[in-house]
């Protein structure tokens, strides 16, 4: 016995396949080395390879320092958010009685309700492990940017190796925090659910639009156009 109707199926069917589709166009695609996140990567680089020419990096363990605690901030929240679903498991009964006073409201079954919450909580999960992850990364890059080695050593091959190797760490930090972001924000879009499948349709085709807008033709994307790292 099928606990959801077809139409829920085809929205939920359909939110995966965006999201799973948006990640792999993004970081996979040759489409996505023109994202906004692609081009700041190679930003990345440049950055370090302008902390190698420094004697004194004391702006460069300042920015790491707030690289991490925007990094701690989004994992902290994470585990507020996924402690206020699971309150939703805990009066599944008062909740459903409340939203069904609501206009328009759509009938959902208790067994329904609850498989909804416990896929956000999911979704939350997932979140906090990336952001959880690339916190630790970024501690990783922290270190290794600590363990730089002197001016003299720019443009040979220990400074280029370093400089490689601490951008590596970085964008690795950086994508997977990027992937608890996104996690954040289908998120948002799976709350349509909640509503009905075509708010759970609606919502998610609104996600990957506002999404795709900010990774590719946002004015914060434009921006880079004239300020190419050489």
């Amino acid at each position: 016995m099928n606990i959801f109707p077809p139409a829920d199926l085809i929205a939920l069917g359909l939110f995966v396949f965006a999201w799973g589709g948006y990640a792999l166009a993004l970081e996979w695609n040759e489409r996505g080395k023109d994202s906004l996140n692609a081009r700041m990567h190679r930003f990345r680089e440049v950055w370090m390879q302008r902390a190698l020419e420094r004697d004194v990096r004391i702006i460069d363990t300042q920015i790491m320092g707030s690289l991490q605690n925007g990094t701690a901030f989004f994992a902290s929240t994470t585990l507020l958010a996924i402690g206020g679903v699971l309150s939703l498991l805990r009066s599944s009964s008062e909740t459903l009685a409340m939203v069904a006073d609501l206009p328009f409201a759509i009938a959902t079954t208790r067994t329904q309700w609850e498989v909804k919450v416990v896929g956000l909580v999911i979704i939350f999960v997932y979140a906090f492990f990336k952001f959880a992850w690339s916190y630790r990364l970024f501690n990783y890059a922290a270190i290794l940017l600590g363990a730089m080695p002197p001016r003299e050593a720019f443009g040979t091959p220990e400074g280029d190796s370093h400089v490689r190797k601490v951008t590596g760490m970085i964008e690795s930090a950086g994508r997977h925090f990027n992937r608890g972001q996104r996690a954040f924000f289908f998120a948002l879009g799976y709350l349509g659910w909640f509503a009905g499948p075509y708010a759970l349709m609606v919502a998610t085709v609104a996600t990957v639009a506002v999404m795709w807008r900010r990774q590719f033709i946002s004015q914060s994307r434009r921006a880079l156009d004239e300020t190419e790292p050489s």
